[in-house]
């Protein structure tokens, strides 16, 4: 299927177009056929030659409905423009035009009604000359007569040529689904219609409603009378909603792909004034009201407009819509019923400008931005993002992970860390690091998974939640007691200091482990402390005893007490180096056996 908005002055035809062309009635209110005026959106569809479905919305085209107008051309990728041969281009022929290039429809088929009643000839030139210069310029044209039928053929012709120029959809996209009408059906419950342009809707699937912000379900769905188990775009759905009440769903909401997508209220924009006749004059970036109202896909928004650069502003949106960078969008003047000009969405998280100058530095920055979402170039602008709200504003995320880091921002964070280190050594010069949490809320990093890479670049090592890069200096009062136990320790190495000697030093057990830490020392226990290479100096004297030796034999090869052998030969055992044996006494491992191929088992020693 592939669908196609008429577009064109009121009673210039557009209407008797679509009912000829389908058979069918666009005009659903008895009011409209007691008229003969098309108040609100009309929908038709029809099989072509090559058996292409070609869908329509019709559209008002009297001024004073101009809204509901905009509601059926937002979503729909191609236009039939009518033009009568007896009347020519008339004013609501330019305010369509203007809508349609705001939007940037380039695709579509100029077809001058009423050829019974006129020479289509300096109508169709007289349209070709408006046209020229927009979006729509060079498109083909049809003389045609809904009255008597002539050129209906040429008509599906061209419309099947339209059809097969248009661009594939993306249906692997995530769902926006603008509602532009809402009903009840007895024992169904709530319907919603609109042109999927992207995405496919199945059956059965869970979707978002914006703005009521309630999870919903698929519950049937028909696309041109038939129902489906699954549509794909380009196409006109109806959709049958399991778990919403008909009062809370109206035309401008939107059924979304869960969690895909980002509500916004504050956007940054660049703005396409409108260049037809009856817009504003060509020159310079137009003046601007500062009240306007946004229209995109089905949805119309109050918006107050605050100028950045010559062709960029801010929008803030009275209510938040589901937008992406790239989108296109219009304004409109709801005093002069004026379409502005168009707009394409550049940044739908754009930061605040509270500082003095932030406004003319963000109108410098969006003057390099052209609306295609890049995920590296908005990486590198907003230095720190999740992925999955880069993807929701429509960019693909250039790394993996749940979180992106830019590198220079990386880099930066890093030297902030390295400063953040130097400064804790020296008010707290016996830590043992610092705490990795204390660095993260110091950096304002919203998740401690960020920690690592930050920390990895800056040479900085992350241990048991503790920051670490070298080896920390001791205090230099600490280093003169460590010094002097290492002397004492050199002749005797496993005669350790005692508590007393310990005291009169000044080495509580913070200076100690600090020591430890630092290498300066190798802490057996509390209290408890040895030469660095203790460890390596004891296991060849033991390996000079008979084996198994008992632990009074080991505390008299190595000089030492009790208090000090049996927490070192438990070291010792829990390294690997010695083996405790099940009648309590130990031996020394060779370094190519291993403790589980000898007889006994390791315990600790009591």
């Amino acid at each position: 299927m592939h669908v196609i908005a008429t577009a064109g002055h009121v009673d210039h035809g557009k209407s008797t177009l679509i009912r000829v062309l389908t058979g069918m009635e666009p005009d659903r209110w008895a009011e409209e056929r007691r008229r003969g005026l098309t108040i609100d959106l009309g929908f038709a569809w029809t099989r072509l030659p090559d058996g292409c479905t070609a869908a329509f919305v019709d559209v008002p085209g009297h001024e004073r409905f101009v809204p509901n107008m905009l509601a059926g051309i937002g979503p729909v990728p191609a236009v039939l423009f009518v033009v009568a041969a007896d009347e020519g281009w008339m004013p609501q022929s330019g305010e369509h035009l203007d809508a349609l290039a705001a939007l940037g429809v380039r695709h579509g088929l100029l077809a001058v009604t009423r050829c019974d009643l006129a020479d289509p000839g300096p109508a169709t030139e007289q349209a070709r000359e408006r046209l020229r210069g927009t979006t729509l310029a060079g498109i083909p044209a049809v003389h045609v007569s809904g009255r008597t039928g002539a050129g209906l053929d040429e008509l599906r012709r061209q419309l099947n040529e339209l059809i097969h120029r248009l661009p594939p959809p993306d249906r692997d996209a995530d769902v926006r689904l603008w509602v532009d009408r809402a009903f009840t059906i007895r024992g169904a419950g709530t319907v919603v219609t609109g042109t999927l342009s992207a995405g496919i809707l199945r059956k059965d699937a869970r979707l978002q409603l914006h703005p009521a912000g309630v999870e919903v379900t698929v519950r049937g769905l028909q696309a041109l009378g038939s129902s489906e188990q699954q549509v794909g775009a380009v196409a006109r759905v109806a959709v049958n909603l399991r778990g919403v009440d008909l009062d809370q769903v109206r035309r401008g909401d939107a059924l979304l792909t869960p969690g895909r997508w980002l509500a916004t209220d504050v956007l940054d924009v660049r703005i396409h004034r409108a260049t037809s006749p009856t817009s504003v004059e060509t020159g310079a970036t137009p003046r601007l009201p500062h009240d306007l109202v946004l229209h995109i896909g089905a949805a119309a928004v109050g918006a107050r407009v605050r100028p950045l650069g010559h062709d960029t502003a801010r929008l803030t949106l009275r209510t938040p819509l589901p937008l992406r960078i790239g989108d296109r969008a219009l304004l409109r003047d709801p005093g002069s019923r004026r379409i502005c000009g168009g707009l394409v969405v550049l940044d739908v998280r754009p930061p605040q400008l509270t500082r003095r100058g932030a406004a003319r530095a963000r109108a410098a920055e969006l003057d390099t931005m052209d609306g295609r979402p890049d995920g590296a170039a908005e990486l590198r602008r907003r230095r720190l993002i999740r992925a999955d709200d880069l993807r929701a504003m429509g960019a693909t995320p250039p790394g993996p992970g749940p979180w992106l880091l830019d590198e220079k921002h990386r880099d930066e964070l890093g030297g902030r860390l390295d400063e953040l280190l130097a400064r804790h050594h020296e008010t707290h010069p016996l830590d043992d690091g610092m705490p990795a949490e204390a660095a993260r809320r110091a950096l304002d990093l919203p998740d401690p998974d960020l920690l690592p890479a930050i920390a990895g670049a800056a040479g900085i090592a992350l241990h048991e939640g503790r920051l670490h890069k070298g080896r920390s200096q001791l205090p230099e009062r600490v280093q003169r007691a460590v010094e002097a136990i290492q002397r004492a320790l050199i002749d005797h190495p496993f005669q350790a200091p005692t508590a007393d000697e310990l005291a009169e030093l000044g080495l509580g057990e913070k200076e100690l482990a600090a020591a430890a830490h630092t290498g300066a020392l190798l802490r057996l226990a509390p209290g408890l402390v040895l030469l660095p290479d203790a460890d390596d100096v004891a296991v060849p004297r033991l390996a000079r005893l008979p084996e198994p030796f008992t632990l009074s034999q080991a505390r008299q090869a190595l000089d030492t007490s009790r208090r000090v052998a049996v927490p070192l030969l438990e070291l010792l055992a829990r390294h690997g180096r010695t083996q405790r044996l099940a009648d309590g006494t130990h031996r020394v491992v060779s370094p190519h056996r291993t403790p589980g191929n000898t007889e006994g088992n390791s315990t600790p020693l009591r």
